[in-house]
């Protein structure tokens, strides 16, 4: 054999073996998601070894529990679990499958997504101000502080929207959010159902606040009822706000956003319809709307209603590493043209 074809074997034997390896990765991750967890660890290592642009990490995390599970949050979702069994768009049991999955989100979002959300939070606001300081205003002593308020809790309204919109039309970014559309018993606690790292791409709803800092912020009364109001639109209450839907989200006009059959990439606002209206997205509840069923047609994501016994902690420890694994086909029911209202 001359030198030649033994370099060339060589070649094809090295190539074989790096396509094989390529061919396994594949078969095993995901690789597009793997950005996510990627950029979150860049983040707050940045904003770690910066110690948070001086901004106090327990601070954040207590405003954010306050937020999240504080005294008038727990109390707001109270009401609302109390509704449900009122008024239910659908009638389940007070302990269905679904309920107690989303328990587990709820326990997982108290005590690691916090802390995460917090860090993620501090490390991108102190990213753009020192990076691309020239985003920020100076303040504004001639408008008034009440407005700037309602600037920003619009436009971070309008910016949820947004990311919303990429979570559904970007399939990396799909991956992540797929869990929050598992939920085929919807109630008040599935606003928790949500994998923390889906908190990564929301963190461009931060813009409005940092672009205004020298002129307040968002008190935490009113992101407790923001976060309030968004539990209620996830809620199992048959509730619509009439005309008031025309600006106003309510649960029978978000559990359209949830439906197993059709587009799901509708009905995206968090608060405000307006985002919806504007950009043609909208579709207001009707009678045979109400109680439509909710999930992700043939289950591409492992679901607690999937078996014969709801192996929830089994399940759950599936669900959150979903997005890194690889699957056959798209499961994002955008696709699914011939739905369109």
């Amino acid at each position: 054999m001359s030198l030649t074809t033994a370099s060339f074997n060589r070649t094809d034997l090295s190539t074989a073996r790096r396509s094989s390896l390529r061919q396994r990765v594949h078969s095993r991750i995901y690789l597009p998601a793997c950005v996510i967890p990627l950029v979150a660890v860049v983040l707050i290592s940045v904003g770690w070894l910066e110690r948070w642009g001086g901004a106090s990490f327990s601070r954040t995390w207590l405003d954010l529990r306050v937020v999240v599970i504080g005294p008038a949050s727990l109390a707001i979702v109270g009401v609302l679990m109390v509704a449900e069994r009122i008024w239910p768009a659908q009638q389940r049991s007070p302990v269905a499958r679904g309920y107690r999955q989303d328990a587990l989100y709820t326990i997982l979002n108290a005590t690691l997504t916090l802390p995460l959300v917090a860090a993620l939070s501090l490390s991108f606001s102190h990213v753009v101000r020192t990076r691309v300081a020239w985003l920020t205003f100076p303040r504004l002593s001639v408008v008034p502080h009440a407005v700037i308020i309602v600037v920003i809790f619009v436009a971070l309204d309008g910016c949820n929207w947004a990311v919303h919109l990429a979570n559904h039309r970007i399939e990396a970014l799909w991956r992540f959010h797929e869990l929050h559309h598992s939920q085929e018993d919807m109630s008040v606690l599935t606003v928790f159902r949500t994998h923390p790292l889906v908190h990564v791409s929301y963190l461009a709803a931060l813009v409005p606040g940092i672009v205004l800092i020298a002129n307040g912020g968002l008190s935490t009364t009113l992101l407790v009822v923001y976060a309030g109001w968004v539990a209620l639109a996830h809620s199992n209450i048959r509730l619509s706000f009439g005309p008031l839907n025309r600006v106003l989200v309510s649960p029978n006009y978000h559990r359209i956003h949830h439906r197993l059959e059709g587009r799901q990439d509708v009905n995206l606002g968090f608060a405000l319809t307006v985002w919806d209206q504007v950009f043609k997205a909208a579709i207001f509840p009707t009678a045979e709307t109400v109680a439509i069923a909710t999930g992700l047609a043939g289950r591409p994501l492992i679901v607690e209603q999937a078996s014969s016994r709801p192996q929830h902690l089994s399940v759950f420890a599936r669900q959150l590493i979903a997005p890194l694994r690889p699957m056959a086909s798209s499961s994002n029911p955008r696709r699914d043209e011939s739905s369109v209202a």
